[in-house]
């Protein structure tokens, strides 16, 4: 089998980097086959910063990274994928670039050039900003100190690179060109160094100062451009040839640099500075003043404007290459929510995209009848709130499966615990906690505080429109700013979709509901300003007025739609800072809830609900990805899957916790007047040890526990950051740091903390193999389910990871592969379950039944299944159907009062009573056989299929039936 499918059937995600490479995956391709995938998902390859452990930090889009390998290596790994029938699938990254440092081509031109650079339209700078002193330069918020302090210790260097005749000034990693204008003084300022041998120098101090000013039209900026290049290479050979003029442009480097200790000797490195296209400050100042769209906060990664069709064809070069040659069968955008617009990135992609897959056709190892809907298969990384759908009008084929996550982890959830779930955890901590006041409260602090700036930017935006009115001049730019707060603060999505075309009824909902909200909660007594931002933001006062050119009120049009839209990018960084990066390590009800996607003050999902949203998918995105276990999960899908039957203990749980509290309390420090770690952070500390605790550790000794030790220290050290409450990653608490660090080493001391060990060990012995039903279930959930599901690297075992970089550990893929083949009896898979085996063996079968009936899994019909008897509500099952053929999926959820004394992952068979499945419809068609027991399984004639025989062997159950 050679070749790529077009329509992935499963995908499995890979973290390339430096440790993980081209070369290591083209050996792991026979393995991918044999476990059943149709593609593999990858991490971003192109070029990024050197060490990079993601690839996010994109440097150039159009070369491969050459850490992970070169073209040739990367041409080998593809023709591996084919020789197994496996395609590629790209994460891409068109939001952002990696900036800073030194290599970065497009920046740095940005850098010495400013306005007049050709790549200064590809990055979203404001060059106008409030502050007439920065007009015309990018703020570098860089430094690791107060300008002038690391000025004065000589940290920022002038050096000359004689290689390529250019001045820099260099700040440790970071390259900061200097302007071609300066370079007649700085040249200068050698020749009056030199004798006779300086003549050689005149011709290029003239040549230098004739470029002339900033270059306006593009053709004489492409020309200027040109001629530096050329007097550079000049310089550097006029250099080479005189050793004279070298030594002078060294000296003259020298003066300028100063002398640490001696102030005034930074004049003239000061000066030059100013006369930049940038100012350097320090990075604190980058919340109040930068002007660069970021990715969230962080100031190394600068928003592109993709929505430039110069820098659309140049960023994909490469990308609609490998589309072309047959190399690249899909792409998963990352951070679509920070772009301008994402439709109309996603139309003009899918138009490239259909040209370029003309030449290489449709693909033979597609199913019969299963086709995209669009040219090229492309997924969106798209965060949906619980009550928002992915519109139909979206030219993809889905998200990257978030929303999957989240909805099948709360079947584990056990409904009747809400309440006491809740009451302990507002016991232990003592106070109450309010989830969405929370959120909002939060959204307000990041706004004003790490995303200052783009308030300010946004605000001021808006302030000026106000000002093209008689009806709104007198709108504060402070009341503006406020009520912007405001408005962000409550709008219940991460962003909206409103352009100049159009206003989606569900955008229009969502902003109705944040402006009124926002009104209420501000209680002012004029709020007209919030009409006023509501006709900006749902662009009502862009609406012309006849034979005007003018909107409502006199506004142009234009502006109000480009404020607007500029709204929208600014909302999605504000809910993911507030939400995931925040919240999520504040709020500890059942840290299972708290992941990506997900809502922690909703309670679990219900087998109707879960059914629902499968037939919804099926029908309006059946190639959706579904994901459990992420690059970017906060949890393991496994360590989510045990922490979740903690729901059905409640009561135990809270005596657990409350005794472990008082046991570890001595183990705590005071700082200032208060306890460390604080009450919270313990209570998470606790159910984090439950979920990740090591199914190979045992009894906590020797190098394993050392090494879990210092996971759960890393993990806790992270959280406490990101909460922003004891500690932060801007002004991190060392004292806290240290104490929470003494406090977890105490608590996984087997000599401090016996008793405390022993009952956790005992509450695990319990918690652990439920957790692995859970675990299971949601495996054969996944891959059974409308979509395609997705398997993160390593994941095809047990997953009791944490959030990065502890889920990006390597993968022992030579013992999957060695399980893999030398498979045992489904017997002692239960009986050896802590080692992996049994998830792999569950996740190979079941995608060998996916590739045998792949048009059954990608289009065959969606039915629930009733369950009735004894235990009806601790099962979820369903049917995949086409024509005669089916296959049925039946997952165990619930299951901790069936599995009391139980140390495997399979319930008694007795237990389950008159629990069973109603399948009249299957009465007339052949007996099924189980995929796992590979046992017949015959219906009784009243249609009423036992659990009690069902799930006597297996702890899951999938029944098929051939559909040819």
């Amino acid at each position: 089998m050679t070749g790529a499918p077009a329509v992935p059937r499963a995908t499995i995600r890979l973290q390339f980097s430096k440790e993980f490479t081209f070369g290591q995956a083209t050996g792991l391709a026979p393995y991918f086959a044999a476990l059943g995938v149709s593609h593999v998902y990858a991490s971003p390859f192109l070029m990024a910063r050197s060490g990079s452990t993601h690839g996010y930090d994109i440097t150039d889009h159009t070369r491969v990274n050459p850490e992970i390998g070169d073209e040739a290596a990367f041409d080998r790994f593809v023709a591996a994928l084919h020789e197994h029938g496996i395609g590629l699938i790209l994460d891409f990254v068109p939001n952002h670039m990696g900036v800073g440092a030194s290599d970065n081509p497009w920046w740095l031109d940005v850098l010495e050039w400013g306005p007049a650079s050709p790549f200064a339209q590809f990055f979203d700078i404001d060059w106008e900003p409030a502050e007439t002193r920065m007009h015309g330069k990018v703020l570098l918020p860089f430094l690791g100190d107060r300008y002038g302090a690391v000025l004065e210790r000589g940290e920022l260097q002038l050096k000359f690179d004689a290689e390529r005749g250019a001045f820099s000034v260099w700040y440790w990693s970071h390259r900061l060109p200097v302007a071609v204008r300066n370079y007649p003084r700085l040249l200068k300022a050698a020749r009056d160094l030199l004798m006779a041998e300086g003549v050689a120098l005149d011709a290029l101090v003239a040549a230098f100062a004739g470029l002339g000013s900033t270059p306006r039209s593009v053709q004489r900026q492409a020309t200027v451009h040109r001629e530096a290049e050329e007097l550079r290479a000049q310089l550097a050979a006029t250099v080479a040839a005189h050793p004279g003029i070298a030594s002078a442009i060294g000296q003259a480097v020298a003066h300028i640099n100063g002398t640490p200790g001696q102030p005034d000797s930074f004049h003239e490195l000061h000066r030059l500075l100013e006369e930049q296209h940038y100012r350097v400050a320090f990075w604190r100042v980058a919340a109040d003043e930068i002007n660069y769209r970021r990715f969230f906060d962080i100031n190394d990664l600068a928003g592109l404007r993709i929505e430039r069709p110069e820098l659309f064809e140049l960023a994909h070069r490469l990308v609609f290459r490998l589309i072309g040659e047959g190399k690249l069968q899909g792409i998963r955008l990352d951070h679509i929510d920070g772009l301008y617009d994402p439709v109309e990135y996603c139309e003009r992609l899918q138009d490239r995209a259909a040209y370029l897959t003309l030449n290489v056709g449709a693909s033979a190892l597609d199913p019969p009848g299963v086709r995209l809907k669009q040219p090229f298969y492309v997924v969106v990384e798209k965060i949906l709130a619980h009550h928002e759908t992915l519109r139909a009008d979206w030219p993809v084929a889905g998200t990257t499966g978030y929303e999957f996550m989240n909805l099948v982890g709360g079947l584990f959830v056990d409904p009747a615990a809400e309440e006491a779930m809740t009451r302990t955890y507002h016991g232990f901590i003592r106070r109450e906690v309010d989830f969405g006041k929370m959120v909002v409260e939060t959204k307000r602090k990041v706004m004003l505080s790490s995303l200052a700036s783009e308030l300010h930017v946004l605000a001021s935006q808006i302030h000026r429109l106000a000002q093209e009115s008689w009806n709104t001049r007198d709108f504060t730019f402070t009341g503006i700013r406020r009520a912007l707060v405001d408005v962000a603060a409550c709008l219940p999505v991460y962003r909206t979709y409103v352009t100049a075309d159009r206003v989606d009824e569900g955008d229009r909902k969502y902003l109705d509901w944040a402006v009124a909200r926002a009104r209420k909660l501000a209680g002012a007594a004029d709020a007209s300003v919030y009409d006023f931002l509501h006709g900006v933001l749902t662009t009502d006062l862009a609406r012309e007025q006849e034979g005007t050119g003018r909107g409502r009120h006199g506004y142009r049009p234009a502006d109000v739609v480009a404020i607007a839209m500029k709204f929208q990018q600014f909302t999605g960084p504000v809910m993911a800072k507030s939400l995931e990066d925040t919240v999520f390590y504040r709020y500890f009800r059942l840290v299972a809830l708290n992941e990506v996607g997900g809502e922690p003050s909703r309670w679990g999902t219900s087998p109707s609900a879960f059914h629902h949203v499968n037939q919804e998918r099926l029908k309006r995105f059946p190639f959706n990805l579904l994901a459990t276990a992420t690059h970017d999960h906060k949890r393991g899908e496994d360590t989510r899957a045990r922490i979740c039957v903690l729901s059905e203990m409640p009561e135990l749980w809270e005596q657990r916790v409350r005794r472990w509290q008082r046991m570890n309390r001595f183990k705590k420090r005071e700082i200032d007047g208060l306890a460390a770690p604080g009450r919270n952070d313990e209570y998470m500390l606790y159910q984090t040890l439950v979920g990740a605790w090591p199914l190979d550790l045992g009894w906590p000794t020797g190098e394993g526990l050392k090494d879990f030790c210092e996971r759960i220290r890393a993990y806790m050290t992270k959280a406490v950051r990101e909460a922003k409450v004891r500690s932060s990653w801007t002004a991190p608490n060392a004292d806290y740091e240290e104490a929470l660090t003494r406090f977890v080493q105490g608590v996984l001391d087997p000599e401090r903390s016996a008793t405390f060990l022993a009952e956790l060990m005992d509450l695990l012995e319990t918690v652990a193999p439920v957790g692995a039903l859970n675990g299971l279930s949601q495996a054969l959930l996944k891959l059974t389910a409308p979509g395609v599901p997705d398997i993160y690297q390593g994941t095809d075992f047990w997953d009791l990871s944490l959030v990065d970089p502890d889920n990006r550990r390597p993968v022992d893929y030579a013992a999957r592969h060695t399980a893999l083949t030398d498979a045992p009896e489904v017997a002692r898979l239960i009986d050896g379950w802590r080692d992996g085996r049994i998830k792999q063996f569950v996740v190979a079968r079941t995608l060998d039944l996916r590739k045998r009936e792949a048009a059954l899994f990608a289009a065959g019909d969606y039915r629930p299944v009733e369950a009735v008897g004894d235990h009806a509500e601790r099962v979820v099952a369903f049917l995949r159907r086409a024509g005669d053929g089916f296959a049925l999926a039946v997952a165990p959820r619930l299951t901790l009062p069936l599995m009391q004394g139980v140390a495997v992952p399979l319930p008694p068979a007795e237990v389950w009573g008159d629990t069973a499945l109603m399948l009249p419809e299957l009465l007339e068609t052949a007996a099924p056989v189980d995929v796992f027991t590979g046992r017949t399984v015959g219906l009784p004639p009243d249609g009423r299929l036992p659990l009690t025989a069902l799930l006597d062997r297996f702890p899951l159950a999938l029944l098929h039936v051939p559909t040819g």
